[in-house]
């Protein structure tokens, strides 16, 4: 069984700035899997979602490589990857009023589907895939630069700590994103302590160790880039 709330949708696609001519696609970008049976998994959004991930990323790299003329390519990677993030689709979703439009299977409705951050991201992406099925690349680029041109227009952040430096260290040089395990954890159950490794692509290990698996994290993040001789303040280059 499914939820599906009654339709508004031009008053999304005035939200959006565009009227679909199939409007199909958009009721496909705005259905949940949980919505459909097993032998229709090819009717949610996800496929959609696959593309409009794609085309959200070419737009905002030539955003940022128009508007930002004499960044260096860590920098604009930097930023990247804050703009496309799931958290960023979520909000930039909540604004075109994406919650209330879904359709969603009894369970998912019910835990509070409507507003969870991976759906809405996930879904913000599909809308975007749709627009670009229906319309072309113009049109999506159209809605991404309306709804994301104030936040590629907003002030640089720094790293806000070593396991997100490391991250965007890695992303610059399109490696995969680090993976930390346990490799050690002493101590009694009331005063542990962890050692964690972290693992690069192409790269030797590092390890650190810590109180809690957090901060073993971040000490391996840190042993990492001390040994490549990189500063948590120049990771983005």
């Amino acid at each position: 069984m499914s939820v599906k709330p009654r339709p508004k949708l031009p008053v999304l696609e005035a939200a959006l700035g565009h009227v679909f001519a199939d409007r199909s696609l958009l009721e496909q970008a705005l259905t949940h899997i949980s919505a459909l049976d097993g032998s229709a998994r090819s009717a949610s959004y996800q496929r959609l979602e696959f593309l409009g991930d794609r085309v959200l990323g070419l737009v905002i790299a030539d955003m940022l490589f128009r508007t930002f003329p004499h960044d260096e390519e860590g920098a604009m990677s930097r930023r990247l990857s804050e703009l496309v993030r799931k958290e960023t689709c979520a909000a930039v979703a909540i604004e075109w009023g994406v919650g209330p439009q879904l359709k969603l299977g009894l369970g998912e409705s019910q835990s509070g589907g409507r507003k969870r951050t991976t759906t809405l991201g996930d879904v913000c992406e599909a809308v975007i895939g749709a627009v670009f099925v229906d319309a072309g690349y113009a049109a999506a680029r159209d809605i991404i630069e309306k709804a994301w041109q104030a936040r590629v227009m907003a002030p640089d952040k720094p790293p806000s700590d070593a396991k997100t430096a490391l991250q965007e260290w890695a992303q610059a040089r399109s490696l995969k994103a680090p993976t930390y395990r346990v490799v050690g954890r002493t101590g009694p159950d009331h005063n542990p302590r962890f050692v964690i490794a972290v693992d690069v692509e192409a790269h030797l290990s590092a390890e650190g160790e810590g109180k809690s698996k957090r901060l073993a994290e971040q000490a391996a993040a840190i042993a990492f880039m001390a040994r490549e001789g990189v500063e948590i303040t120049e990771a983005r280059r």
